[in-house]
């Protein structure tokens, strides 16, 4: 076998993240434009698609790095990869949408979506708390988001909340197209992520950084770039619905679809490094998000600025904990 430099796997890494980058880029476009065709065509909100659809879709390369990093061994990531995702989604994601474009929504119509990832929290905090997480919880939990979604159909608005007629990306006039175009998009998030994660997971390794660290801040991080990229494209079409929906129903995705199937395929054990500050921030930063939104209903400029500075900081707090705990 050829032996590489560190130099050389440094280079590799990076190629794979930077081609990672760019499909992430190019399916979150892909995803929005059909999503939003989607919505139009079936009568169902950008809010709904977002929660639903694109939540999922952008919450596969979570799904897949928790359950593989469950089977072989290392908890650690599989949760620290949701929590810090979640985090991520909020602080960085809408931080950083918020900063390109100004998020604002009727209180009224986030209601279910904010309460649902709120219940999604607790459940998650309890689990973690008592180590439950089971074959048999990790399916109640999925139960619980199957149930949801079923109820968020059957009591969708058909009202449009966005205007979309700006298209940027690729024409489409068909349905058919549409999930051509969706399943290519979601497709190109899922590859684009593994791609940067592997190559940032190796970087991270070879420097000699502990695995909650990795899971809760570079796979966290890789794995939440399909939700940045998405809300970006939707921030340039200017449709707060599929912005909201998308990181509400990706945190809830997050807890009872990746948590969950990662449970149920295999017990999850708890790592308890996790049960300190990261999983309290992580349920501070859903309770104030939930409150801001249902009480001020915007978030300016300024406002995701603070947002991004807070997750800064959240990432250097994790650099320095767990090597001051070590």
């Amino acid at each position: 076998m050829i032996a590489l430099t560190t130099y050389e796997l440094f280079v590799l890494a990076a190629g794979a993240m930077a081609f990672g980058l760019y499909l992430l880029i190019k399916g979150g476009d892909w995803t929005v434009d059909a999503a939003v065709f989607v919505a139009e065509r079936t009568g169902l909100s950008p809010l709904f698609i977002g929660a639903t659809i694109v939540s999922f879709g952008t919450s596969v390369p979570e799904l897949f790095t928790s359950v593989n990093a469950n089977l072989q061994g290392y908890p650690g990531i599989s949760l620290g990869n949701v929590l810090g995702s979640n985090v991520a989604n909020i602080l960085l994601v809408l931080g950083a949408t918020a900063f390109v474009f100004k998020v604002t929504a009727d209180p009224r119509h986030l209601v279910k979506d904010l309460t649902m990832m709120l219940f999604a929290t607790a459940i998650m905090a309890y689990g973690m708390l008592t180590d439950s997480f089971s074959h048999v919880f990790g399916l109640i939990m999925f139960a619980i988001l199957v149930a949801f979604v079923v109820y968020q159909y059957t009591t969708d608005s058909i009202v449009l909340e966005d205007d979309d007629d700006d298209e940027t990306g690729p024409r489409i006039t068909t349905m058919k197209a549409a999930v051509v175009i969706l399943l290519g998009g979601l497709a190109a998030l899922a590859v684009g992520s593994e791609l940067l994660v592997k190559g940032a997971v190796q970087t991270g390794t070879a420097i000699g950084v502990p695995e909650a660290v990795i899971g809760i801040t570079v796979v966290a991080f890789g794995t939440s770039l399909p939700e940045l990229s998405t809300c970006i494209a939707a921030a340039r079409k200017q449709s707060v619905g599929l912005i909201l929906g998308n990181i509400i129903g990706s945190n809830t995705f997050n807890i009872l679809s990746i948590i969950a199937l990662t449970a149920a395929i295999k017990p999850l054990a708890v790592d308890p490094v996790l049960l300190g500050m990261q999983l309290w921030v992580t349920v501070a930063v859903a309770v104030v998000f939930a409150i801001w939104m249902l009480i001020i209903g915007k978030i300016t400029k300024p406002v995701g600025i603070v947002m991004m500075a807070a997750y800064v900081l959240f990432i250097a707090v994790q650099y320095l904990q767990p090597h001051m705990a070590a």
